[in-house]
């Protein structure tokens, strides 16, 4: 999912921002050493915190059904995550630095939710709204100084993006309907040998097997053989006999 979010972004500032693609789109960290590297004006987008939101866990999974009716799968609810990125923009001179980024932002504020056209993946299949919180307050115990400084670079000015994403839950996929008969064969333990019988249970339509004798259905259930009367157990004054 968090690749997913990605290339939505990536998408997002390509087609809106920099439609002609003279700017790059980076996700890397943006180091002393990577500033270093760059060769082009770049537009940073670096994921620094991931976090669940659990007052949107569900526990309820949902059955998707075929065309007639059959439930084939079943899926879990999806978990949904805030990930947040510090989005700079990276050129020789700092006005222009200043442009690119007021560029960026007023993207990002015309959208609440990432556009589905730039959604791939699961993130597409699930249908579900990838909101967007640019230019919030960053996460708690955590200063723009500090992210800076843990990245070993200067501070710079940097737009904090929140996006609240789902991510598609475990999918199982169901046993088929059972389409087979329940069989009772019995035997009476007193007769010969010939005295197999079948019962089947519900299943009126279906043949019975050659390899014991029919009897009659009726209702759906065979016969009840009585029992012989030398097999019945009695209580007497409190003895079994």
């Amino acid at each position: 999912m968090i690749h997913e979010v990605d290339e939505g972004l990536r998408r997002l500032l390509t087609a809106e921002v920099f439609p002609g693609g003279e700017i790059d789109v980076a996700f890397d960290a943006p180091t002393r050493d990577w500033a270093a590297r760059r060769t082009s004006p770049t537009i940073n987008v670096f994921l620094y915190d991931i976090r669940e939101d659990a007052t949107r866990r569900r526990s309820n999974p949902t059955a998707e059904f075929a065309a007639d009716g059959l439930t084939i799968t079943r899926r879990e609810p999806p978990r949904w995550f805030q990930l947040s990125y510090l989005v700079s923009a990276w050129t020789t001179r700092p006005q222009d630095e200043h442009r690119l980024l007021s560029a960026v932002l007023g993207c990002l504020i015309r959208h609440d939710v990432l556009p589905a056209a730039h959604l791939g993946g699961t993130l597409a299949e699930l249908g579900l709204g990838v909101s967007l919180d640019a230019a919030g307050p960053v996460g708690e115990n955590r200063s723009a100084a500090d992210l800076w400084s843990a990245l070993g670079g200067e501070l710079k000015a940097a737009v904090d993006l929140r996006v609240l994403a789902p991510m598609a839950g475990e999918q199982t996929t169901t046993a088929p309907p059972v389409t087979d008969g329940l069989i009772i064969r019995t035997r009476d333990v007193h007769g010969d040998t010939d005295s197999a019988r079948i019962r089947r249970l519900r299943y009126q339509d279906m043949a019975e097997p050659d390899v014991v004798t029919p009897v009659e259905q009726g209702d759906g259930f065979g016969p009840t053989r009585p029992r012989p009367e030398g097999s019945r157990s009695r209580r007497r004054r409190g003895r079994l006999r």
